[in-house]
């Protein structure tokens, strides 16, 4: 990757990495961040221990630094830095789980950890560093060459060293790794062990953002299900079969190995006995780094298996129906709104047929039925209030030049909820008002529709009113009635 100004700049502007360095909690984050996740190679935390050890983090720097230093309380810290403006946590919800749960993202783990480059070494080995790469490189040329006979001869021309070395042990010389060899190896495993942890929540971040672009072909798709079946899961699995998929499968398998496991214990318990390692005094998880290997691998093996069993889910029939029936009618309102909007017949008011499909889309999370009938409840029935200007003012809302923060949005449903166990659009609504009118309201329903935690009550409604300037520039009440939405905690 070239590093020329313009990629720098976009870098600097939106990589959560980099922002976090320029954050002026910097060092906040990262030591609480070190300390709380990646030393002790958690992979999860509850919001509650999570809060409860960053307002312990916080007491003690308000005693050096004051109350003003840091004014707001932990889960205000928390929730800003998971926002997606920040993106240096991951919030989610666990299954069987109402609590928020939070990770750390790969760029911050990446920010730390060039933090750490910055530390003064008092030894910095290079040797062992270019033996491991001519080994890669030998290990690359032998592995791709087709010839059977080249393959035989550095096979023999290995044997015979091997019986070289055999003979001049048998006569006495026994060549040792001095002490500054051992010591140079010893720092390059601990570095490449700490990677190795390092890029286990990259990998789990790959393949969520591979999950989600299947997901979205999956959605967009127009052909026949049997082609989409054939293009997406023409292999075993859309995700296990990804180079990365395979690539992590291979270190599993290495790993899952029991011959393996019980020789890489009795390697560092033979290493770390060693008195200049020893005197190198070593983390004490180094001793059992590999366990931290397969708790690490473990987490990702599951992530794995979730996403692949959530994406088979999506491809069931009931689910691409739905999905194939929704964008038909998208499409169907989109066309019709183009036209209305090119030549709006006087006094015509779009009306949608009430439908009633039931959808179910797999999540990280549990799952919920939402009825597609409250989705476009509020675009099929919209109210003029009096107004005898009737106007087609429901295309004007859908197509003035605005922009929907529905990160902004998300978190005024999170907010809302931190002191109360449930809450109905129409009072969220009355919190917050609508700045763009029948816009944010559907982009409301539509994260009512991707959330488990949505209630919608069929047999209640209530009516929800906003602001809107007519032609004239004077303020109209608008009013939509539709099925009562309850976001619930």
């Amino acid at each position: 990757m070239t590093l020329d100004y313009a990629t720098l700049e976009l870098l600097r502007q939106n990589h959560p990495a980099w922002r976090l360095l320029r954050s002026d909690h910097a060092p906040l984050l990262a030591s609480f961040l070190q300390r709380v996740f990646v030393i002790p190679n958690v992979r999860m935390m509850a919001q509650a221990d999570l809060s409860e050890a960053l307002e312990d983090e916080l007491f003690h720097l308000r005693e050096q630094f004051g109350d003003a230093a840091y004014p707001k309380t932990a889960l205000e810290y928390l929730n800003d830095w998971a926002g997606s403006e920040k993106g240096w946590l991951r919030k989610f919800y666990v299954h069987g789980s109402d609590e928020p749960h939070f990770d750390l993202t790969p760029a911050s783990e990446k920010a730390i950890a060039w933090l750490g480059t910055l530390v003064e070494r008092s030894f910095v080995g290079t040797e062992s560093r270019l033996l491991m790469l001519f080994e890669l490189l030998k290990q690359m040329s032998e592995g791709s060459e087709t010839d059977p006979q080249t393959r035989i001869k550095e096979l023999q021309k290995r044997r015979d060293e091997i019986n070289a070395e055999i003979i001049r042990i048998e006569a006495g010389d026994l060549p040792l790794l001095d002490d500054t060899a051992l010591k140079d190896r010893f720092q390059q495993f601990t570095q490449l062990a700490r990677e190795l942890l390092t890029d286990f929540r990259e990998v789990e971040h790959n393949f969520r953002s591979l999950d989600r672009r299947v997901r979205e072909r999956i959605a967009l798709w127009e052909g026949a299900k049997g082609a989409l079946l054939e293009e997406i899961m023409g292999e075993r699995d859309a995700i296990a079969d990804s180079d990365q998929g395979r690539s992590f499968q291979a270190f599993w398998d290495f790993l899952m190995s029991s011959s393996r496991q019980e020789e890489l214990t009795a390697l560092l318990e033979r290493v770390l006995s060693l008195t200049p390692i020893a005197e190198l005094k070593p983390d004490a998880r180094t001793h059992r780094i590999h366990y931290d290997w397969l708790e690490a691998g473990e987490h990702t093996q599951r992530t794995v298996a979730r996403l692949s069993q959530q994406l088979r889910r999506f491809l069931d029939d009931q689910a691409w129906l739905e999905n194939r029936r929704i964008m038909d009618i998208l499409r169907g309102l989109e066309v019709r709104a183009l036209a209305l909007r090119e030549s709006p017949p006087p006094g015509e008011v779009m009306a949608i047929a009430d439908l009633a499909a039931s959808i179910e889309l797999p999540m990280e999370r549990p799952l919920h039925t939402v009825s597609a009938k409250t989705a476009i409840a509020a675009i099929a029935l919209p109210q003029n209030d009096g107004d005898e200007d009737e106007q087609p003012w429901l295309m004007e809302a859908l197509y003035s030049q605005v922009v929907i923060d529905k990160e902004r949005m998300t978190r005024h449903i999170r907010h809302a909820l931190q002191d109360r166990s449930q809450i109905t659009l129409g009072a969220l609504c009355q919190l917050h008002p609508l700045r763009h009118g029948l816009a944010e309201l559907v982009t409301y329903l539509e994260l009512a529709g991707k959330s488990s935690r949505t209630v919608v009550d069929e047999d209640a409604t209530e009516t929800i009113t906003w602001q809107s300037a007519g032609a004239d520039g004077k303020q109209i009440l608008k009013r939509v009635r539709l099925p009562r939405v309850i976001f619930v905690r």
